[in-house]
């Protein structure tokens, strides 16, 4: 059975172990948290062990969750891949591009896997609008939520942004040409709400929008393309889609120009997309098992959490 562990059991980090311990085809072998309490507390309550250091969890697991601020990935991840333990990292992979290039690399020489926490990957909503999705043309992100101190040590970019980053990489099967992009500080010392605007080599544009700083939380994806517009919602969540019925262009002018009586419902189709509802999160965590395991790739590998991050990047680059 494959032994897994925590690094860092705070509120993400907690939700890693909690959905650990609950997967047959793994064993929850310890915790490590640099504030000892919290790391005897989670232990606890999911019927492990706490490591009182690193190595001591290292010695005792084959693979990881890191969920320690961004700013520590980098560190504590190539001392897990030189022990030879798997590691899936929160996103962002890394603080810098250079440090992310660097545990990719130490991943791909020790033949470990490196997977990257971008869960909305799992999301049902997302997961169902794979199916229909077809070279979109225009992606319309918005993707808001209410302040709280947790997540400021990095730009909302970093913080938020970077979901829909990767969500729009791996969607699109093209190159990113330009990048348009601005961004504010309101009430800490990072950029709190942000637009970018990526243009890529197929003619795809997207435009994505993120704040940390609204009244309402806000998860809406909206994918434009040749047959179809695909509505999204990651938070209720919700896949919709909307297709033009076949009907003759001549009575599509007659219906526009109000010579024929007719609504929208008269020349579009409506469709609810059946959604897959579980727990995002188990999917993440048992397809890093899989994939540690050698049943199946990575969903999100290490490659693609740096182009994530590179584009990431590239937009603070360009606000500041």
């Amino acid at each position: 059975m494959l032994r897994v562990g925590v690094v860092g059991v705070g509120h993400l980090g907690r939700l890693h172990a909690r959905v650990y311990s609950e997967i047959d085809s793994c064993e929850l072998a310890g915790v490590y948290d640099v504030d000892g309490s919290r790391a005897a507390l989670v232990a606890g309550e999911f019927g492990t062990q706490p490591a009182a250091d690193l190595e001591g969890l290292l010695d005792r697991v084959d693979a990881v969750s890191l969920a320690t601020p961004t700013v520590s990935h980098h560190g504590v991840a190539r001392d897990c891949l030189e022990r030879g333990v798997h590691v899936l990292v929160e996103k962002p992979i890394a603080g810098t591009v250079d440090e992310a290039r660097g545990m990719v690399e130490l991943g791909r020489e020790k033949g470990l896997v490196v997977q990257v926490g971008h869960i909305e990957r799992f999301n049902p909503a997302v997961r169902a609008a794979l199916g229909v999705l077809d070279a979109p043309k225009f992606i319309e992100v918005h993707r808001l939520g209410i302040f709280v101190p947790r997540g400021t040590d990095v730009a909302v970019i970093l913080d938020l942004m970077i979901h829909d980053i990767d969500l729009i990489l791996s969607i699109v099967n093209a190159d990113v040409t330009a990048i348009e992009a601005v961004g504010i500080p309101v009430l800490s010392s990072s950029i709190d709400i942000a637009n970018a605007r990526l243009s890529f080599s197929d003619g795809c544009v997207a435009n994505i929008t993120a704040s940390r700083v609204s009244r309402e939380k806000v998860r809406k994806i909206r994918f434009f393309q040749h047959d179809a517009y695909v509505s999204v919602d990651t938070l209720e969540p919700r896949a919709q889609v909307f297709r033009r019925k076949s009907v003759p262009e001549e009575t599509l002018r007659r219906i526009a120009s109000g010579e024929m009586n007719g609504g929208l419902e008269s020349i579009v189709d409506y469709e609810d997309l059946p959604l897959d509802k579980s727990e995002p999160l188990k999917l993440e965590l048992e397809s890093f098992v899989a994939a540690v395991t050698g049943r199946s790739e990575p969903v999100v590998r290490g490659e693609d959490g740096l182009r994530a991050l590179e584009v990431a990047m590239e937009i603070l680059r360009q606000i500041s």
